[in-house]
């Protein structure tokens, strides 16, 4: 069975991201552990943690994907930031690992006062850093950006070069997000661009590695460098680009996580419905 999910809200306690995904249909989700654009880190209660745990052994639900903070810079130049990202990394690794859910879902960060290959390698730094923290069980997916000024992670060979520099155990593999590759590039809404891309996968990374496709249609043209997320279908990339993506005999296997608008409540339903249709 494919794993399909959504991106669920965490208010009222975390063990309620777990409720809303079931009443969607979910099989796989994703999720913040605490508020995306603050350092600070409220304490995750026994109880929520319990009561997460117990409502997933009655789910489906699987693999849990944790989100991290938007905050996280492992590229700044700026020592303060530098640390700061490194701990908030820490303290996501921790909350995933109380949670028991499977990976964290990394963008390395940003280089806007720096060249890409010393922000990569600070970057790779970091991780060996987090790895030696302790022994951790989740494991980190890095995500591919969309190209905005600064963003050492748009391209393919980029993930590869952070990944390599970093060798360690703990970056299992990528998240690749279909807007973003949109954006930096990659024209997922042909056949030629989606080969391509698998390609460069296959090549630089392996394709056993991707695991996870952050589905999302793209609100803006082709390679804009802007990070606009739109509803399934609506967008540039389109029904077929999007259908040819997730039925490529090597992504056919690798779940499903939705990051599209959310302006009402009938968004999140009515774009799996178009995914499930997609599937079938």
């Amino acid at each position: 069975m494919r794993r399909l999910g959504v991106h669920t809200s965490i208010a009222g306690g975390v063990h309620l991201s777990l409720t809303r995904a079931r009443e969607l249909g979910c099989t796989t989700m994703q999720i913040f552990s605490h508020n995306p654009r603050q350092w600070h880190v409220s304490r995750m209660s026994d109880e929520a943690v319990r009561q997460f745990k117990e409502l997933r052994e009655l789910s489906e639900i699987e693999p849990v994907f944790i989100h991290t903070s938007y905050l996280i810079n492992l590229a700044a130049l700026r020592p303060d930031i530098l640390d700061k990202s490194v701990q908030l990394l820490i303290r996501e690794m921790e909350l995933a690992d109380a949670l028991s859910a499977e990976y964290v879902v990394l963008h390395t960060g940003s280089a806007s006062e720096d060249s890409g290959d010393n922000a990569r390698r600070r970057a790779s730094d970091a991780m060996r850093i987090v790895s030696g923290y302790r022994t951790w069980n989740a494991r980190l997916l890095l995500e591919n950006t969309a190209g905005e000024r600064g963003d050492i992670s748009s391209k393919i060979r980029d993930l590869a070069e952070i990944m390599n520099a970093a060798g360690s155990a703990l970056v299992a593999g990528i998240c690749l997000d279909t807007c973003h590759a949109f954006q930096a590039g990659y024209d997922l809404s042909s056949e030629e661009g989606l080969d391509e891309i698998v390609r460069e996968i296959e090549r630089e990374i392996g394709l056993e590695r991707v695991r996870l496709i952050h589905l999302n249609d793209s609100k803006r043209a082709f390679n804009a460098g802007v990070d606009r997320h739109e509803h399934i279908g609506t967008g540039e990339i389109g029904k077929e680009g999007l259908k040819r993506i997730i039925h490529h005999p090597s992504l056919k296997d690798v779940p499903l996580i939705l990051e599209t608008p959310k302006k009402s409540e009938e968004d999140d339903p009515r774009n799996l419905k178009v995914v499930r249709g997609f599937l079938k």
